[in-house]
């Protein structure tokens, strides 16, 4: 098909003029990522012993808890129909990458992460079930499962418990969404996507989103509580974001020169589309924005010795730019992996609906949402230490 359509250029077959897969494809791998970069953030404190981070422990099972309610539902919204989702469960299909993701998501949400976060509550959650009344009352009663022994030999059981749970998680998290980058990365036909890099990329990326999320979140609910910042918590979280992320950076450095040194018969295609239709996204956004200035933000924390005030505020920019880039890295490989023909002759556009089911306005709806209900669990569980719970 030549460009006679609008938004064409060059030859495309009949099938790629129009994306397959929208802006909700990119929440996904976006949404999935922030679970577990906020999960591996959690584990710093329970299995790795880093007490600095420790304000952030609760906060940060909660947030992955949040985002993880909602990373299935940019699927469903896609799907022609999402009533028969469920189908996946009592027909496993092996061979569907899609499909197994159904059972991976399900294996973290119920075994690894809501465990933990009872074992971690469990005390609390009885304590509240007393002393509580109305409402709340009863939902604190309903989440003790029957379960009300706070003797010390039994929070001693649920600490150890929790600590083999954190260890089960920590590379459940890493298969979460190492395999959402398998996804990409074992789609054959695509260069922009099969390459073996691209699970660890996405890996990386995850905990470099996930940290980042939950630094900004912590410092934004103590500036709502009204409380001091834990100055050296939010340091110690920035150097992991900061070592994280030149991992990160470096990994996808490799993977690039990797491409330029190989240059098959997709590299010319591939450089056009950075230097035209990915240029905004990619250099401008996801490179220069999203990844140079926050990692010079972050080093001049690391190397000179700023004051409270301007660190904190550094880290809020830093926070904030690495979302957008690792967001831009998400559309890059979505949206960019779609935009040219597998003939290589060819290039097409992608234009954002605004209203309609996969368009702007359900995927801001769908970014709020775990926000949302982040909300309603910090009222529920506040995720301050357990001697500043009030009731």
């Amino acid at each position: 098909m030549q460009s006679l359509i609008h938004g064409v250029q060059g030859f495309m077959y009949p099938n790629e003029v129009e994306l397959q897969w929208s802006v909700l494809i990119v929440l996904y791998p976006f949404i999935t990522g922030l679970v577990a970069g906020a999960f591996i953030l959690a584990s710093l404190e329970r299995v790795f012993k880093v007490q600095a981070v420790k304000p952030t422990y609760r906060l940060a099972l909660l947030t992955a808890l949040a985002f993880l309610l909602v990373a299935p539902l940019p699927l469903q919204l896609h799907l022609g129909h999402p009533e028969r989702s469920f189908e996946m469960y009592l027909t496993p299909h092996t061979s569907s990458a899609m499909a197994m993701f159904g059972f991976v998501y399900l294996w973290y949400l119920l075994v690894v992460l809501l465990l933990e976060i009872w074992l971690d509550y469990r005390a609390d959650i009885v304590r509240l079930a007393s002393s509580t009344r109305g409402w709340r009352r009863w939902v604190y009663r309903a989440l003790t499962l029957g379960s009300s022994n706070v003797s010390e030999r039994a929070l001693r059981i649920d600490e150890r418990a929790g600590y083999i749970i954190t260890l089960i998680g920590i590379p459940s998290a890493f298969l979460l969404h190492g395999y959402v980058g398998f996804i990409f990365g074992s789609v054959k036909a695509n260069p922009w996507w099969s390459t073996p890099m691209m699970p660890i990329v996405f890996l990386f990326s995850a905990m470099v989103s996930g940290i980042a999320v939950v630094m900004l979140l912590y410092m934004a609910l103590v500036k709502l509580r009204g409380v001091r910042i834990d100055v050296p918590c939010v340091d110690t979280i920035a150097k992991y974001l900061f070592y994280t992320f030149l991992i990160d950076f470096s990994l996808e450095m490799v993977d690039l020169l990797h491409r330029i040194y190989e240059a098959d018969e997709s590299f010319k295609t591939l450089d056009f589309m950075v230097q035209t239709r990915l240029y905004a996204s990619q250099v401008v956004l996801q490179i220069l924005l999203g990844t140079c200035l926050p990692l010079a933000l972050l080093a001049v924390t690391q190397i000179f010795r700023l004051r409270e005030g301007a660190r904190i505020a550094l880290y809020w920019i830093a926070g904030s730019l690495t979302l957008i880039g690792i967001f831009a890295m998400r559309w890059n490989v979505v949206i960019g992996g779609q935009l040219f023909s597998k003939s290589f002759l060819g290039y097409t556009t992608y234009k954002l609906d605004f209203i309609t089911r996969e368009g702007l306005v359900p995927a801001i709806l769908l970014t709020l949402l775990p926000f949302a209900i982040l909300w309603v669990l910090v009222k529920l569980l506040p995720p301050w230490l357990a001697d500043e719970v009030k009731a």
